[in-house]
């Protein structure tokens, strides 16, 4: 499955514990169908000092969660889209289905 969603994208979550937040996408996960955004489903893990000196403790991190569950918020018109693929050029293009802006 091909997934809309890019690192560097500004996305909206559409379910879960965090519906409605705005963030980053930080990176992505294609076999998996998955993204990492900023601020969002954030959990704790334990970590291990790994070398002598260093501090071990509790860490809060973003976890992945799966593509399906944001969408790519337009920079024109602000709101959550579906993207639309348009060939200008030669060259295939991401724009909302809204207002037609570039993504």
């Amino acid at each position: 499955m091909a997934m809309n969603v890019k690192k560097g994208d500004t996305v909206v979550v559409l379910s879960g514990k965090d519906k409605g937040k705005k963030g980053k996408v930080q990176g992505t996960i294609p076999s998996e169908s998955k993204v990492v955004v900023e601020g969002v489903n954030m959990v704790t893990c334990h970590t291990k000092p790994r070398r002598q000196g260093e501090q071990g403790g509790i860490v809060r991190r973003e976890a992945a969660l799966y593509a399906s569950k944001v969408q790519v918020v337009c920079p024109k018109c602000g709101k959550g889209t579906r993207v639309a693929h348009k060939i200008e050029d030669g060259k295939k293009t991401r724009v909302c289905k809204h207002c037609g802006a570039a993504l």
